[in-house]
């Protein structure tokens, strides 16, 4: 399997898994609102992944994200670079806007994977690796398929700014009773793309655990269907989301 010691450094913040927070939506990295559908989020037009529910969070975080914000839109400038052997010389945004897309389910994939559920201290040790292999197609996030999975090490990640924003990420989901953030990590040639997702304790996730993880993600990214929700089996019946 190729190595890439620095995966393009990315800012991606999704919400802690429990339906207070409406998991599956992302939240604002400065002040923590969930997205709804009445509250549209904006993206950084620098680094074009860490996002804001108002231009007001935005002025506020901006001393904290500069750094990572200058480092991931230099990684993105290199990477167009590194990807001339594709059709697609913008390689590198369509792998930002397909993780985008998937949030969802890449967070609940990476979840299986490692097993938190049964092995929470997983979490610090390991990430879930996924190469993607590139075609054409008129939407930027169909343009990837399922090469391979794979559990690799949390050390795969080597890229220092990239591991203290996970560093940090992990600190205030633990502050706030969760577990700590589960690192996945999308990749297509050269390109890479890491995606921090901050997991509550595994009592509060009601999700069921699925061996077939992998094929339901290469079932969702083939089919391009962005509408994924987990699926819970509580006492009240099956609750999908």
């Amino acid at each position: 399997m190729a190595y890439y010691s620095q995966p393009a450094a990315a800012n991606y913040n999704t919400p802690p898994m429990h339906a207070q927070r409406q998991r599956g939506y992302r939240i604002c990295d400065q002040c923590g609102t969930p997205e709804t559908p009445s509250v549209k989020f904006r993206l950084c037009g620098g680094c074009m992944t860490t996002q804001y529910c108002s231009q007001d969070c935005q002025k506020i975080h901006w001393p904290a994200h500069k750094s990572i914000c200058q480092h991931t839109a230099a990684q993105v400038s290199k990477a167009g670079a590194a990807a001339s052997g594709y059709a697609d010389e913008h390689l590198a945004k369509n792998l930002r806007k397909f993780a985008s897309a998937h949030t969802a389910l890449l967070g609940w994939a990476g979840f299986q994977a490692l097993q938190l559920k049964r092995v929470p201290a997983n979490v610090r040790q390991s990430a879930l690796l996924v190469d993607l292999s590139y075609h054409d197609h008129p939407e930027s996030h169909r343009r990837f398929s399922i090469a391979s999975t794979h559990i690799v090490p949390r050390t795969y990640v080597r890229d220092p700014l990239v591991i203290q924003d996970i560093q940090r990420r992990e600190e205030r989901c633990r502050q706030s009773g969760g577990i700590g953030t589960l690192v996945v990590i999308v990749q297509c040639g050269g390109v890479s793309q890491v995606m921090p997702v901050e997991v509550d304790p595994p009592a509060k996730i009601t999700w069921d655990m699925r061996d077939d993880w992998a094929s339901v993600l290469n079932h969702f990214v083939e089919s391009g269907r962005t509408d994924f929700k987990p699926i819970s089996t509580t006492a009240r019946g099956v609750i999908y989301g």
